[in-house]
C-alpha cells in the first residue's frame, strides 16, 4: 500500500525516482507521481493509472539532483490524477507525498484552512497546506512542519519539498514505515529498502513522532520538540537481484515455485552443525514460561497462524488462541497471566497487527515477531525475531510466505516440545526435507492443475472450498488465493457446517474442491463430498496419497499428519493462479489490494 521514495545529491534524479516507484509496484497502487526540483522551482508529473503511463509523461528535458516520489492506493477520494501524489500548497511554494490515514483532518481543515480552496479530495493536501499556512504565519519551515505534524492524529509518512530551499527534504513518520538511506555525496528516502536498493544498501530507521532533515551530506533527527536523535545505519539484507522475474510470465507463478527452496533454506538457517534445531535461548525461554500464547495476523498471515496453533498445541503442549489483528486491536479479549504474543507477518509492517503490539507492549507483554524482513516495524518493536529466510515476496497474493511461515511455526513447536522435554513421535527436520520434496513434484504438474482451472473455474461466479481439521485451515486458504486473484467469490467451509446452511447455495455446475489429508476425519469429508455432489455440484477432490480414492482428481505426495498444509496448499495456489490467468486477471496485482497493508 503507498509508496514512497525521494533522492538528493548530484545525479539526475528523475532515473532514480521511477526505478524506485517500479521497485514499490508489488505493494498495491492505482496512481503515481513525482515532483523534481531544480534552479526553476519544482516540477510535478503524475498520472492515474501505471508507473509505465507515468513514465511516458515525465519531461526528459527538465533536469533535476533532488526529488520525491510516491505510489498512491485510495483511501481519501477515488484514484485519479487531480488525487494522485505529489500535493502542492495554494502558492506551489511546498510539495508534499505522504503514505497513511489523517483521521482528524475534517477537524483541521476546518480550524486552520477555512479560507483555502483545495484541489483534490485527499487528507494528505490538508498537511501541505497547514505547513504553508504556518509558514504565512511566522514560523521557520522546519517550526511550521512540526507544528503541523503535532496537530494530526492518524498515521504518516511524509516528504515535503519547499521551492525556496533546494539543500533539504524534510521527512516525517508516525505509524506508516519510512527509511532514509545513506550514501556517498547523496541520501535517500523510500517506504521499503528494496526501492533504494539501486543505490545503497544502508538505511536509518525512523521512529514514531520524529521527522529528519535531509540533504545531500547530512541527515539530522529530531522528535517533535526539536532535540537531535543519534541512530547508527543498518544493512538492508536483501540482494537486488532476487526481486526479478527471470523468465517467469509472474512473480506469483516464480514464487510458487521457490517454496521448496524456501524450506530447505529454513532448514538450513534454523538447523546446528549436529543437525539439531538451532534457535535463540531468549525464545526459547520465553516459549516455557508462558501458560498461553496468542497469534496474532491478518489474510494469509492469520491462516498460517491457524495452522501454527494446532502444529503447537499437538507437538508442545501450549495452548494457543489465534486472533484476527484488526478485531483484537479494538476487542482485547482476558489474558492469561503469563501470555505470549506472536505476531506473524510477510512484510513486518502490518499496520493492523502493529497496532495490537502497541498495545502488548504497554502491557508489558513480551512479543515474537516472524517475518520476512529483518528490520522490519514489527521485527524491531517486537522482543524477539524469527525470519522467514523466503526472500522477498512480490506478488500480492502470498504463496511462499505462507508456507515459510508454516515451516517456522512447526520449528518453533518442535524446539518448545524439546525443550519441556517432549518426546516427538518424528524428526521434524527430516520431514521437512520430505515435505520440500513433494512441494517440488507437485509444482512439477502444471499442466493438471491448469486445466483443473480451465474445466472447473472458467466461466463460474463462485466456488466452495471443504476440509476438516487442519485441511479445513488450507481451504479457508485456498479460498482467500482464489477470491483475490480471479474475483470468484469462493469460500472455505469445514465440512461438518454445510448442513448447517451452507449447502443451501450449491446448485447444479457449483464447484466444489475438497481436501482429504487427514485420515481421522477421511471418511467424514468424503461424506460431504458426496452431500454437495448429490445437490448438483461439481466436485474436485485433492487427497494425499495414502489416503486416496480412484475418482480423486489430484493425489499429493505422502508427508507427516501435521505437515500436510505445507503440500496441501500447492494445488490451491497453482489453480487459483491459472484461473487468474484464464480471465485475464492482473495475477500480480490484483485490483484493489496492496501487498503491505500500512494503514488500519
Amino acid at each position: 500500500m503507498c509508496g514512497i521514495v525521494g533522492y538528493i545529491g548530484n545525479e539526475d534524479t528523475k532515473e532514480i525516482l521511477l526505478k524506485g516507484l517500479e521497485k514499490l509496484e508489488y505493494r498495491g497502487y492505482d496512481s503515481a507521481g513525482i515532483a523534481i526540483m531544480n534552479d526553476d522551482g519544482v516540477h510535478v508529473f503524475k498520472e492515474k493509472g501505471r508507473i509505465a503511463t507515468l513514465r511516458e509523461n515525465v519531461d526528459e528535458k527538465v533536469p533535476a539532483t533532488t526529488g520525491i516520489g510516491h505510489t498512491r492506493w485510495a483511501t481519501h477520494g477515488a484514484p485519479s490524477k487531480t488525487n494522485a501524489h505529489p500535493h502542492q500548497s495554494a502558492s506551489s511554494r511546498f510539495t508534499l507525498v505522504h503514505n497513511g490515514v489523517i483521521e482528524n483532518f475534517t477537524q483541521v481543515r476546518k480550524e486552520f484552512l477555512k479560507d483555502v480552496e483545495l484541489v483534490s479530495e485527499t487528507d494528505t493536501e490538508i498537511i501541505v497546506q497547514m505547513i504553508e499556512h504556518f509558514v504565512k504565519e511566522g514560523l521557520e519551515v522546519e517550526a511550521a512542519f512540526r507544528e503541523t505534524l503535532s496537530l494530526l492524529k492518524g498515521s504518516y509518512a511524509l516528504a515535503l519539498l519547499d521551492n525556496e530551499n533546494p539543500e533539504v527534504i524534510y521527512v516525517g513518520k508516525n505509524k506508516s514505515p519510512l527509511l532514509v538511506g545513506l550514501g556517498n555525496g547523496f541520501n535517500v528516502v523510500a517506504s521499503d529498502s528494496m526501492a533504494m536498493l539501486q543505490k545503497t544498501d544502508q538505511f536509518v530507521e525512523l521512529m514514531d513522532e520524529e521527522i529528519v532533515l535531509v540533504s545531500k551530506e547530512n541527515v539530522t533527527i529530531k522528535n517533535l520538540d526539536g532535540e537531535v536523535k543519534e541512530r547508527a545505519p543498518f544493512t538492508a539484507e536483501l540482494d537486488a537481484s532476487d526481486i526479478e522475474k527471470g523468465t517467469y510470465p509472474h512473480y506469483m507463478l516464480k514464487e510458487i515455485d521457490e517454496q521448496p527452496i524456501v524450506i530447505r533454506n529454513i532448514i538450513n538457517q534454523y538447523q546446528d552443525k549436529n543437525d539439531q534445531i538451532k534457535l535463540d535461548d531468549d525464545i526459547r525461554k520465553a516459549m516455557k514460561k508462558t501458560d498461553r500464547i496468542y497469534i496474532v495476523a491478518c489474510g494469509t498471515s492469520y491462516h498460517a497462524g491457524l495452522v501454527g496453533k494446532e502444529l503447537i498445541e499437538k507437538v508442545a503442549e501450549v495452548p494457543v488462541e489465534v486472533h484476527i489483528a484488526s478485531e483484537f486491536s479494538y476487542n482485547m479479549p482476558m489474558l492469561s497471566e503469563k501470555p505470549l504474543f506472536i505476531f506473524i507477518s510477510q512484510s513486518g509492517e502490518t499496520a493492523d497487527s502493529r497496532a495490537v503490539l502497541v498495545q502488548v507492549k504497554k502491557l508489558g507483554h513480551k512479543a515474537l515477531t516472524i517475518t520476512n524482513v529483518p528490520g522490519s516495524t514489527l521485527s524491531r518493536e517486537a522482543d524477539y525475531t524469527m525470519l522467514l529466510h523466503a526472500g522477498p515476496e512480490i506478488a500480492v497474493a502470498s504463496t511462499k510466505a505462507y508456507t515459510a511461515q508454516i515451516a517456522v511455526l512447526s520449528i518453533l513447536a518442535a524446539d518448545t516440545a524439546k525443550a519441556k522435554g517432549i518426546d516427538m513421535s518424528f524428526d521434524l527436520i527430516k520431514e521437512l526435507s520430505v515435505v520440500s520434496n513433494a512441494i517440488e513434484a507437485l509444482c512439477d504438474q502444471k499442466e493438471e492443475f491448469e486445466a483443473i482451472a480451465r474445466e472447473y473455474l472458467s466461466v463460474t461466479r463462485n466456488c466452495f472450498f471443504i476440509g476438516r481439521g487442519m485441511d479445513y485451515h488450507v481451504v479457508q486458504e485456498g479460498a482467500l488465493k482464489l477470491k483475490e486473484i480471479s474475483y470468484i467469490q469462493a469460500e472455505g467451509f469445514a465440512g461438518g457446517e454445510l448442513k448447517h446452511g451452507t449447502i443451501a447455495l450449491i446448485e447444479e455446475g457449483t464447484p466444489v474442491i475438497a481436501l482429504a489429508t487427514q485420515e481421522h476425519v477421511n471418511l467424514s469429508i468424503r461424506g460431504n463430498v458426496k452431500e454437495v455432489a448429490a445437490r448438483g455440484a461439481y466436485t474436485c477432490t485433492v487427497s494425499m496419497k495414502s489416503l486416496a480414492d480412484e475418482e480423486d482428481r489430484v493425489i499429493i505426495p505422502d508427508v507427516h499428519a501435521y505437515l500436510t498444509p505445507l503440500v496441501s496448499v500447492i494445488p490451491m495456489q497453482l489453480i487459483s493462479y491459472y484461473a487468474a490467468l484464464h480471465r485475464d486477471c492482473d495475477v500480480d496485482k490484483p485490483r484493489n489490494l496492496a501487498k503491505s497493508v500500512t494503514v488500519e
